[in-house]
């Protein structure tokens, strides 16, 4: 047996409702109407964020705010700590100033040699300043990444294996200064030697070329650098004293001077380290 149950109550109630706007119910369904919003996925992402905001976030422990201090604080050079010198280029945390070279250990004769040269230059108002060591530059100075040191040294390490040992000679001077020219140079030029030395340039410039670096100069002018000063001071030095101290070099009392530079190892700094690279 089917009952069917009859609707009549639900309709009449609807049709009551649709007669008289002021029953309790009506009113509740138009006031929602007239304030609701739009359900779309804007407004939800526009609730969600204005419910997030309301929530007070929780400041950083100051721990934590200074982990991050040092690689926000732009550095600044001061060059009157490093004798008047510029940077050639911007200091940055984790960039390494890198350089390979061949040192050189002065002798007593050299460094007395150079204190006459010094007082001559100041007589003509140059104050030179010595240099703080003395080398043989094979590669022009880099920036290398601290995670790329390692194998850096390991590629300039590979290409050494199989070169031999050999000596330099140099025994005239030379006055010239940097690319900013925010520095002059006294320096001692290199007259033999020089077949070697290019090919330890080839081997260094493979390992420039290999880290996208800059390679050393097209046509390199080899010399150990002596003394410098703070300027651009060439054509003063050529034209007052060059000569002058040329003739101290050439006339020293146990004859003519000259730097005997016995390359039985080169070695690259890269930043505060030093790695050597005997010669066979």
């Amino acid at each position: 047996m089917i009952v069917n149950y009859s609707s009549s109550s639900s309709e009449e109630e609807t049709e009551n409702t649709s007669k008289d706007d002021s029953s309790p119910l009506r009113k509740r369904r138009m006031l929602d109407t007239e304030n609701s919003e739009p359900l779309d996925h804007g407004s939800v992402k526009r609730k969600a964020g204005k419910s997030a905001h309301s929530t007070p976030r929780l400041p950083l422990p100051d721990s934590v705010k200074e982990m991050f201090r040092e690689s926000e604080e732009q550095w600044i050079d001061k060059s009157e700590e490093h004798g008047g010198r510029l940077r050639s280029f911007q200091h940055e945390r984790g960039n390494w100033a890198t350089c390979v070279f061949c040192p050189y250990d002065p002798e007593e004769a050299f460094l007395e040699l150079l204190n006459e040269m010094m007082v001559v230059a100041a007589t003509h108002g140059i104050p030179l300043s010595l240099s703080e060591e003395f080398h043989l530059s094979l590669s022009k100075t880099v920036v290398l990444r601290h995670h790329w040191i390692q194998p850096f040294i390991q590629s300039i390490q590979t290409g050494l294996t199989q070169f031999q040992k050999f000596f330099c000679l140099a025994d005239k001077l030379k006055v010239y200064s940097n690319a900013e020219k925010s520095r002059t140079f006294l320096g001692m030029e290199i007259s033999t030697g020089k077949t070697q030395l290019l090919e330890l340039i080839k081997i260094v410039d493979e390992t420039m070329t290999e880290f996208n670096l800059s390679t050393f100069y097209k046509d390199p002018s080899f010399h150990i650098s002596l003394a410098w000063c703070v300027g651009d001071h060439v054509e003063t030095l050529k034209k007052t004293c060059l000569s002058e101290l040329q003739s101290l070099v050439d006339a020293h009392e146990d004859g003519p001077f000259y730097i005997q530079l016995n390359c039985t190892e080169l070695r690259c700094k890269s930043g505060n380290k030093v790695f050597l690279f005997p010669l066979q």
